[in-house]
C-alpha cells in the first residue's frame, strides 16, 4: 500500500473543495482544508465524520498568512506537503461594464492571490523535497468564452491563471514538482447559487458536470508522473468549439 500523501486543499468546506477532501480521505490520505471561518470548518468535519486525518485551518486566502498557516498545520501535524489544490474561487458573471470595484477586489482576492501565496508556500517546500503537484481550478469559460455568458472578469482572472499554470510548470520542472489545472465547465455546486442546471444547457452534452467529475481529473492529475503545464477542461466539450 502506498504511503498517504498529505493535501492542502483551499475552499474545502463546501462543493468542489469538500468533494476533494472527501476523495483524498476515501484514498487514505490526509487533508488540511481551508476555509473563510472555522464555523463552516466545524461543519465539513462533522460531515466528514471528524476524521483524525482531517484538520481544519480558517482564514481569508487572499492573506499570505493564511497560506502560511496552511504549510506550517500540514508540516506540523502530517510531517509534510504532497499536494496542494487552489480550490477556492467565486464567480461573478455580468456584462462589462456592470461590474464594480468591488466585484474586482473580490475576484483578484479570492481567485489570484488565492492561487498566488499558497503556491508560493507550497513550492518553496516541494522544490526543496523534490517532488510534489500544485492544481488550480480555473473555468472553461477562460478558456472559450461564451456570448451567453458574459463574464470578462471571470475570463481575466483565470485566463491568467491557466497561463501562470504553465508557466510555473515549466519554472519547477528540474525540481520535480508538477504544477495542472482543471478547468471545470457547469459543475453542480454552490458556486453557481442553484443556476448549474439551467447553465448546463449552455454544454454541448447538454448536462450540467457533477462535482465527481472535476474530482477524478485532480485525482488523475496528482496520480500522473509524466504530465506538467496542463490545463484539462472539465465541461462536457465546451472548449472544443462553437456549437450552436
Amino acid at each position: 500500500m502506498s504511503k498517504p500523501r498529505t493535501v492542502i486543499i483551499t475552499g474545502a468546506s463546501s462543493g468542489l473543495g469538500f468533494a476533494l477532501a472527501e476523495a483524498f480521505l476515501e484514498r487514505g490520505d490526509n487533508v488540511v482544508g481551508n476555509a473563510r471561518s472555522q464555523a463552516r470548518l466545524d461543519q465539513a468535519a462533522a460531515r466528514l465524520g471528524h476524521s483524525p486525518r482531517f484538520v481544519g485551518v480558517a482564514g481569508d486566502i487572499a492573506e499570505a498568512k493564511t497560506a502560511q498557516r496552511l504549510i506550517a498545520t500540514a508540516q506540523g501535524t502530517f510531517g509534510g506537503v504532497d499536494i496542494l489544490v487552489n480550490n477556492a474561487g467565486i464567480f461573478i458573471p455580468k456584462p462589462f461594464t456592470e461590474y464594480s470595484e468591488a466585484d474586482v477586489d473580490a475576484l483578484v482576492g479570492t481567485n489570484l492571490k488565492g492561487f498566488f501565496y499558497p503556491s508560493q508556500a507550497a513550492a518553496k517546500i516541494m522544490a526543496e523535497q523534490g517532488h510534489g503537484h500544485i492544481i488550480a481550478i480555473t473555468a472553461s469559460i477562460a478558456l472559450q468564452p461564451d456570448t451567453r455568458v458574459p463574464a470578462l472578469l471571470p475570463v481575466l482572472v483565470k485566463g491568467g491563471l491557466n497561463q501562470a499554470v504553465k508557466g510555473l510548470a515549466l519554472e519547477l520542472a528540474a525540481s520535480g514538482v508538477q504544477v495542472n489545472a482543471v478547468a471545470p465547465g457547469i459543475i453542480d455546486t454552490p458556486l453557481h447559487n442553484g443556476h448549474a442546471q439551467s447553465l448546463g444547457e449552455l454544454s454541448p452534452s447538454g448536462r450540467t458536470g457533477k462535482p465527481q467529475d472535476a474530482v477524478d481529473a485532480v485525482l488523475y492529475l496528482t496520480g500522473a508522473r509524466y504530465v506538467s503545464g496542463v490545463i484539462l477542461p472539465v465541461d462536457g466539450g465546451s472548449t472544443a468549439g462553437t456549437w450552436h
